[in-house]
C-alpha cells in the first residue's frame, strides 16, 4: 500500500532537518508550540468540519447513533 505524506509529515521532516543543520533553534517549548500553531493555524477545513459534526450530540445520542 502506498501512503501519501501529509502537510504535517513535511513540515516535521523540514523542522527535523533544519534544526539538525542548525538553521533553527528554539529556545522553550512554548517557542516550538508557536511554530507549530503558526505553521497549521487554518488546519485542513474539511477534517475540522468531519470532527466536529463526529462531536455532536442530539439529547445523550451522537450524531451517528441520531442517524
Amino acid at each position: 500500500m502506498l501512503q501519501q505524506e501529509g502537510s504535517t509529515d513535511v513540515w516535521k521532516k523540514n523542522i527535523l532537518e533544519d534544526l539538525e543543520a542548525e538553521e533553527v533553534e528554539f529556545g522553550s517549548a512554548g517557542e516550538f508550540l508557536l511554530e507549530l500553531k503558526k505553521e497549521f493555524r487554518e488546519g485542513d477545513k474539511e477534517s475540522v468540519k468531519v470532527v466536529e459534526l463526529k462531536r455532536m450530540k442530539q439529547g445523550e445520542r451522537t450524531m451517528e447513533e441520531f442517524v
